[in-house]
């Protein structure tokens, strides 16, 4: 039997971004996503890949398709469906973490990926997108948005996201946020967003150049893949060691694309994939993953991706937009973090993950907890479901409600069990199928 212990009176910290995604929703359609997204409460939406679903929005190539035009001049950009996009995710009350650069380019011609003919001149660029956006330049908008990210993916494998020399790349970073923060000191800007922590050969380069030139790096980002857990921690934790290492211990730490992946090779790992992530299976993975990246160094954690023709989007199903499974585990963690402050859990049992959280006045307080174990299994039916005791203490001496919301193949979230207890300490047992996850929430009387 598992066991699950909650001190309310423990209090952690705040419960941290780890609900965020890639990109918003299609817009305010009786037949879209709008409604679903802002019930979720998704903190932050990173904009990359975006024109593959709203054209010509977003990417550099797109805003300024013209390389050759004058960047002061603002004939020379084309803003009108960018801002049309977020105006659609500002109106979900998400913010925006804005990608400088471009989407990725698989195919054999290049176009973004290609590195800028005039590296002073795209910064320039980057700076009038900021101004439209933050300052009203060119008939443009105070939207306040914080997050500004250079490029994607320099590191990727195949130069599909950048054909130049990692030193090409590491100029053009360093000539941009210099000219961003000087321009927009108060600002987040930074980067890279790389493909793999572990990539040596862009460290061996990347690390010296952080630590003989400084550049004025808010934060740093990076990508992980994967079906274990634990390992996004471990890649947090490699990270954490090379920022320390280079002189930014400060840094913030942004995971701004992740996804359920057991391996890009063979194909059959690739479709097995794609079909555990939309599934009650991705839901749990979610779901654990958010739960362990909250204990750890990382500061915002953004699920690739709420882009509704993408393979990765596990959010809503493709051609009806209706919710999927791994929906839900958004929506609970939105729950814990709407409590706001993290309490002490201790966790016994294979494959039990649980985060739990109370509200300010200490009044309302929720766990998550999930059964998630890196097992082939697409449903997870031939495993027996855990039992689960949970016990919880540090509510007061009055009587508690307690409510269990269950995630599993025959339940989106709904109310299973509902009970009044004579104090603030007691216990709940319940049985978790592999690849379920419960809500259970705690409100004094």
């Amino acid at each position: 039997m598992g066991r699950i212990e909650i001190d309310f009176a423990e209090a952690l910290g705040r419960i941290k971004d780890m609900n965020s995604v890639n990109n918003g929703p299609d817009g305010e359609f009786d037949y879209g996503s709008y409604d679903a997204y802002r019930e979720a409460r998704i903190p932050l939406a990173r904009l990359h890949d975006s024109a593959f679903n709203w054209h010509h929005t977003v990417d550099i190539i797109c805003v300024f398709p013209d390389f050759d035009a004058d960047e002061n001049d603002p004939a020379s950009y084309d803003f009108t469906l960018t801002d049309e996009y977020l105006d659609t995710i500002g109106k979900t009350g998400t913010k925006i973490f804005y990608r400088l650069g471009n989407s990725i380019e698989p195919e054999s011609k290049k176009y973004g990926a290609i590195p800028p003919k005039d590296f002073q001149k795209w910064a320039r660029i980057c700076e009038h997108i900021i101004a439209h956006e933050n300052e009203g330049w060119a008939n443009g908008f105070h939207r306040g948005i914080e997050y500004w990210e250079i490029w994607n993916e320099p590191d990727l494998l195949g130069h599909q996201c950048w054909t130049g020399t990692i030193g090409e790349f590491i100029e053009l970073f360093d000539v941009t946020i210099r000219h961003l923060k000087s321009r927009f000191p108060n600002l987040k800007i930074g980067g890279p967003a790389l493909t793999h922590i572990k990539r040596v050969e862009f460290w061996d380069e990347f690390v010296p150049y952080l630590k003989d030139r400084k550049p004025p790096m808010d934060f740093f980002s990076f990508h992980k893949y994967g079906s274990v857990p634990e390992k996004f921690a471990e890649d947090v934790e490699i990270a954490k060691k090379y920022l320390v290492d280079a002189g930014y211990p400060d840094c913030e730490l942004i995971l701004d694309e992740w996804n359920y992946l057991l391996g890009w090779q063979p194909k059959e790992k690739v479709h097995h994939s794609y079909q555990a992530l939309h599934i009650l299976k991705g839901a749990s993975f979610v779901s654990a993953v958010m739960i362990v990246c909250q204990n750890t160094a990382l500061d915002h954690l953004m699920y690739y991706d709420a882009r509704h023709s993408s393979y990765f989007n596990g959010l809503f199903e493709r051609y009806t937009w209706t919710n999927l499974k791994p929906y839900y585990a958004f929506y609970a963690f939105a729950d814990l973090a709407d409590l706001g402050t993290e309490v002490g859990v201790k966790t016994e049992g294979e494959g039990l993950y649980a985060l739990a959280a109370k509200s300010k006045d200490g009044k309302h307080g929720a766990l998550l907890l999930t059964n998630y174990r890196n097992e082939t299994s697409l449903d997870g039916k031939e495993f027996s479901p855990e039992e689960v005791r949970i016990f919880w203490d540090g509510l007061g001496d009055k009587a508690v409600r307690v409510t269990v919301r269950m995630l599993d193949n025959e339940h989106d979230l709904t109310e299973i069990s509902g009970e009044t207890f004579g104090s603030g300490a007691g216990f709940h047992t319940l049985s978790l199928p592999l690849f379920g996850t419960v809500l259970v929430k705690y409100d004094v009387e």
